[in-house]
């Protein structure tokens, strides 16, 4: 992915999957404006200094997550994604890390905008109930034939 507006739609828009080794956040695929619709997995891998604060680590980071991403078995969805690895992938077998990011994409498909955002324009607190005319309940026949 490229650009501040292609990471922003899918950090607003987007499912938040969260696993031990990573975070992902992933949007269903549309095209830009102007492209052809050629459905594929767009994805952008965002390791931050605050999580690996060596250089070396950061980068080795990288191309071990795009690496078991390219080497899927399944291969990938379309969609448009954002995926902050954790330091623990550093650690982990490959094949583990091929099946996290497997569970991951695959318990995404299908999901739309989720989570705390969206729905009711922000404001969380539920709307106070007015209470209606309040009628005295209609008596049963036992109660009738009753002095």
């Amino acid at each position: 992915m490229t650009g501040d507006r292609e990471f922003r739609r899918v950090r607003q828009h987007g499912a938040v999957v969260r696993d031990r080794l990573f975070t992902l956040r992933v949007t269903d695929y549309r095209p830009r404006y102007g492209e052809v619709w050629r459905p594929r997995a767009t994805i952008g891998i965002v390791v931050p200094k605050k999580t690996l604060s060596r250089a070396v680590d950061r980068n080795r980071a990288r191309r071990r997550v795009r690496e078991a991403l390219r080497t899927l078995p399944g291969g990938l969805p379309p969609c448009r994604a954002i995926l902050l690895p954790n330091p623990a992938v550093l650690r982990v077998p490959f094949p583990e890390l091929q099946a996290a990011l497997a569970r991951a994409f695959a318990g995404t498909s299908g999901k739309g905008k989720q989570g705390k955002r969206g729905g009711r324009g922000g404001n969380s607190a539920p709307s106070p109930r007015v209470p209606g005319p309040v009628t005295p309940p209609a008596p049963t026949p036992a109660e009738e034939g009753q002095p």
